[in-house]
């Protein structure tokens, strides 16, 4: 494991705690579930294009859990590995030297998630 977090078990551990915070504020996890849907789902932009814009954002504002999920997301979306490697950059442009690092984290939930065959 190149830089040290497990970003597949990352993800379980996030839809579970994020299960029951749901279960202690049903009302706010609902209103953000149905935030998050109407957010991504396709329209004049596609849920791929959207899940790039959410993960050049996870970088920028080095969201570790947010770059968990919107890699997840983005490869389940139909997105390549060209396309998330373009939005890494366009991360870094906007958000410098943090992104750059944060971009690092981000390849390496890419390869992750690649090598336990999530696609």
């Amino acid at each position: 494991m190149g830089m040290g977090k497990d970003y597949p078990g990352y993800f379980e551990q996030l839809q579970n705690r994020m299960g029951l915070v749901g279960q202690e504020l049903p009302g706010v996890m609902s209103g953000f579930g149905q935030l998050h849907k109407a957010s991504i789902e396709g329209g004049a932009l596609s849920t791929k294009t959207k899940e790039l814009i959410a993960l050049a954002i996870a970088i920028t504002v080095r969201c570790d859990g947010c770059i968990s999920f919107h890699v997840h997301d983005a490869l389940k979306s139909g997105v390549t590995r060209e396309e998330i490697l373009e939005a890494i950059g366009v991360a870094i442009l906007m958000g410098g030297g943090p992104a750059v690092v944060y971009g690092c984290e981000a390849l390496e939930a890419l390869e992750q998630f690649e090598k336990a065959g999530i696609s």
